[in-house]
């Protein structure tokens, strides 16, 4: 496990945690981080996904505010993460992540995986962005907003059954404008529950998540 740089078309370079299976990758992951940046939990995904046999890359999304970003899920890491999140524009976002698309596809079929902002830029991936398999968002606040916007890939989208973010009227508006979409909601879940640094934590809702995730994963890309 390491961390890459890569360079975007506009010529910003950005910082990627790359995590490798043993042996040749089955396809190539772009784990997309929430607002607290490609902290522990983040590399904790990826290295779990290389461990399934895929090529993973992690792009630090907030390079262009700032660099070296790791916040944990407190009060001050959530004020600083929406601070951060608030500096940078969402078309840079799209550049950067298709820089790290086009660089995980030396693995061959790649998919975005997002969670919380991420699941939301994973959606936007699937819906602008090329060379992409299938796309997956965890709880992404941001998708219903731009539900008028169809993937151009099979997208896979888990929410919480109450999340203070997403309203399930904003969930029914992603359902009705994207029927094509695949959409799970998890019984006595809350925002986050995917995360085992969060206090929303749900070990039995996450571990279905996962199953899911992986068994798309290796429908679309290998």
């Amino acid at each position: 496990m390491s961390t890459v740089e890569l360079k975007a078309k506009d010529g910003h370079r950005l910082a990627a945690y790359c995590a490798k299976p043993q042996g040749q990758p089955r396809g190539g992951l772009v784990v997309i981080q929430e607002f607290f940046g490609v902290n522990g939990h983040i590399r904790r995904v990826c290295d779990q996904f290389a461990n399934d046999g895929y090529l993973v890359l992690s792009p630090a999304i907030f390079d262009r505010a700032e660099r070296n970003v790791e916040l944990g899920y407190d009060e001050a890491g959530m004020n600083k993460g929406r601070e951060l999140r608030a500096k940078l524009v969402l078309d840079n976002c799209m550049i950067d992540i298709q820089a790290v698309i086009d660089a995980a596809g030396a693995a061959g079929k790649v998919a975005p995986l997002g969670y919380c902002w991420g699941g939301s830029l994973a959606y936007l991936a699937a819906a602008r962005l090329s060379g992409l398999a299938c796309a997956i968002g965890y709880y992404g606040a941001q998708i219903a907003g731009h539900s008028n916007e169809t993937p151009r890939v099979p997208t896979l989208l888990h929410y919480a059954e109450v999340d203070e973010y997403i309203p399930q009227a904003d969930i029914e508006k992603v359902r009705n404008a994207q029927p094509a979409v695949t959409i799970y909601q998890y019984p006595g879940t809350e925002h986050g529950f995917n995360c085992d640094d969060r206090k929303f934590w749900e070990p039995k809702a996450a571990a279905l998540a996962r199953e899911r995730t992986l068994a798309f994963i290796r429908q679309h890309v290998g």
